[in-house]
Formats: C-alpha cells, sequence, structure tokens
C-alpha cells in the first residue's frame, strides 16, 4: 500500500530507443501499477515515441526538450514546463540527460527534482553543473562507478542513491520453442552457441571477444558466435571476422526486437564486453532473466550485476586470453552453466523486476519530497 499517490514527470531528452529510454518506459509503467500518476515528456519523432505509444504511454504535449534548440526555444520549453507542473500537480521531477535536467530546474516550481545518471560520461565535475547538482534533491546512480564519479564531484553524499536497473523479467521467460527456430535460422543445431547483444561501435570489446572465440575454435571447433546488433563498427567487425576466416563460425544476425527473448535462449553463454550508454548493462540483465549465464567484463554496473561464480564469470576484458578461457569453462560444464543460468534467473526476478525497480525509486522519491519539505 502506497502513502499517498504521487504525480512523477519524467523528462527525457532522446528521441532514440536506447540508453535511458526502456529502463525510463519500464519505470513509468510500474509505477503506475503501483497507483502512481506517472507522465512522460521526451524528444519525440522517432522509436522512443513509437514505443512509448504502442506500451499504452502518451507522452505529454507542448514540450520540446531538443538539445539542439536555441537560448529562446529553451526558454519557452522551460516556461512551458513550468505551466505544464504546475496544472498537473506534479510532485516529482525526474530527469534522465544534461539538457532535461537544467529544464526541469528552471521550471519545477515547487516539485522535487531528481536526476538519474545512465552513464559514468554523464556526470560532469565543473561548475555550473555542479552546482545543479547541489541543488537538486536526489541523484540516482545506475553503476557504483556513478556513485563514486558524482561523490567526486562534490555531490552531497545524501542525495547520491545507487539503484540497480531494471528489465522486463516476464518477456524474457524460456522461449524454446522460439529458440529451435534461431538455432534453424542459423543453421547451428545442437552445437554450442555464444551470443553476443550491443551495439556494434568502438570500445563494445567486439574484437577481443572475437579473437577470444578464435583462440577457443582451436579446443571447440563445433562452436558458433551470434553477434546480434547493429552500428557503425559492423563493416569493420566484418572485415575482421573475414582475415580470420571465420565467417561460418562468426555470424551476424543485425537488429533483433521482436525476436529477442528466442535469441537469447538459443544461447549457451551470453557474453557482454561493453557498457555501452547504458550503464545498468540491460542486456546482460536480459541475459539473466533469460536465464542464461553471464561471462562479463569489470565495466558498467556489470560487476554488480553478475556474481562471479554464481550467476556467470567475470573477466579482465583486454584479456582475450582469460576470456576464451571462461568461455572453455562455461562451455565444458554443462551443469554448471546451467545452474549459473537459474540463479541469474532468480537474481533478476530478486533484483532487476520492474515492481522492485518502482518500489526503490518510490522510496527515493518520498525522500526527496521530505527534504524538500524540510527546507526553509
Amino acid at each position: 500500500m502506497i502513502p499517498h499517490r504521487l504525480t512523477v514527470l519524467h523528462l527525457v531528452a532522446n528521441r532514440w530507443w536506447t540508453g535511458s529510454a526502456e529502463p525510463v518506459l519500464r519505470l513509468v509503467q510500474a509505477l503506475r501499477a503501483r497507483g502512481h500518476r506517472a507522465l512522460l515528456g521526451l524528444a519525440g519523432g522517432d522509436r522512443f515515441e513509437a514505443k512509448a505509444r504502442e506500451s499504452g504511454v502518451e507522452p505529454v504535449e507542448g514540450l520540446s526538450l531538443d538539445v539542439k534548440s536555441g537560448p529562446l526555444a529553451i526558454a519557452a520549453d522551460a516556461q512551458r514546463l513550468r505551466a505544464l507542473v504546475s496544472r498537473e500537480r506534479v510532485d516529482v521531477v525526474h530527469t534522465h540527460h544534461s539538457h532535461d535536467h537544467w529544464l526541469g530546474w528552471w521550471g519545477r516550481g515547487g516539485a522535487a527534482l531528481v536526476r538519474s545518471f545512465h552513464n559514468e560520461r554523464a556526470v560532469r565535475r565543473r561548475w555550473p553543473d555542479t552546482s545543479l547538482y547541489r541543488r537538486s534533491d536526489a541523484l540516482v546512480a545506475v553503476s557504483r562507478r556513478i556513485e563514486e564519479r558524482l561523490l567526486e564531484s562534490g555531490a552531497p553524499r545524501g542525495r547520491v542513491h545507487r539503484v540497480d536497473g531494471v528489465v522486463d523479467v516476464a518477456r524474457f521467460a524460456s522461449d524454446m520453442a522460439g529458440a529451435a527456430k534461431v538455432r534453424e535460422e542459423f543453421s547451428v543445431g545442437d552445437g554450442p552457441l555464444i551470443g553476443c547483444v550491443s551495439r556494434l561501435a568502438a570500445g563494445r570489446g567486439h574484437e577481443n571477444l572475437i579473437e577470444a572465440f578464435r583462440q577457443l575454435l582451436a579446443r571447440r571447433p563445433e562452436a558458433r558466435l551470434l553477434l546480434v546488433g547493429k552500428g557503425e563498427r559492423r563493416d569493420a567487425l566484418i572485415g575482421l571476422v573475414g582475415r580470420f576466416g571465420l565467417e561460418r563460425q562468426a555470424l551476424f544476425a543485425g537488429y533483433r526486437d521482436a525476436d529477442l527473448p528466442a535469441v537469447l535462449a538459443a544461447l549457451d553463454v551470453f557474453v557482454l564486453l561493453g557498457s555501452g550508454s547504458d550503464e545498468s548493462c540491460r542486456a546482460a540483465l536480459e541475459a539473466m532473466a533469460a536465464g542464461r549465464p553471464v561471462l562479463a567484463a569489470r565495466v558498467g554496473a556489470l560487476p554488480d550485476a553478475v556474481v562471479h561464480g554464481e550467476t556467470g564469470l567475470l573477466v579482465d576484458r583486454s584479456s582475450p586470453e582469460e576470456v576464451a578461457a571462461a568461455l572453455e569453462r562455461l562451455l565444458g560444464s554443462p551443469v554448471e552453466r546451467r545452474a549459473m543460468g537459474e540463479a541469474g534467473r532468480r537474481r533478476a526476478l530478486a533484483l532487476f523486476a520492474p515492481e522492485h525497480h518502482a518500489a526503490a525509486m518510490e522510496d527515493l522519491y518520498l525522500e526527496a519530497l521530505s527534504q524538500r519539505a524540510q527546507k526553509p
């Protein structure tokens, strides 16, 4: 039973279905399920808006949230926001990027101001951002390193909160029929299938994963690697696979959305060696929700999410040899692999389910409102 119904306005200066988009949408839905009134303002015109509408969340009208706006347009957006906060009796303005954080501060009126940081580089350690952090009622870090960076920037310790990531655990319940179709699509049969779901971009660790897979093949030639995602490094990675002569073993699946649960269910081991724009590392949380053991680098929130030796293995992403050895260990022990997957599913249900995430945020909102009420 909630203490009282809150009206929470989420502001997201993002139009793409990446980074902050899905975690925010899941939180909006879960807050509504808990009886709160959760509103969503976003930069419209692309997949984030489309996904929100598909899920039954109609974005609020009248806000631009365009990071490329000029000063006059930004000032007008702030005025519209202030009117919206007053008209809708908003209790909490929850922001997710620097642009909407500033807008939220200018337009929040009497509402509490909360900011989530979805990646480490979003934390700026110079004035005036540091002043904005001190004037906010709560700052949310999705990884331990983000929490540390916020404290290093001078953010008040009592206002910095670590909150785990969120994943739609129900969606990723095992889909064995779909898994069989995916294996048939890529002609992998019953052989070991290793997979990675990540944008094909710099810094995601694909090169080291491909090198580790090449080393693994000397001992397990029947193994296959499935690279899921799109991005600017696709051609370069295809070239690398070609130079290694792995065209038949390292497979590019492209961007998968509708059948992603089936793709994950088809894997024996899930690998993630980079965090990208969402350092809660949602892809790994999805794999855990799907009951897959996770081989992960010690980056972003992965060391917090993956329990080494229990739900997967943590490795040095700069060492293909260490990655290859970890893959060999998991592929060589079906019993351990299955136990890790089951433990990962239990951990996802306990820590990363939307209802758990929303409950944690609810407590944070109430604390922020209490602190704000005590200010002179």
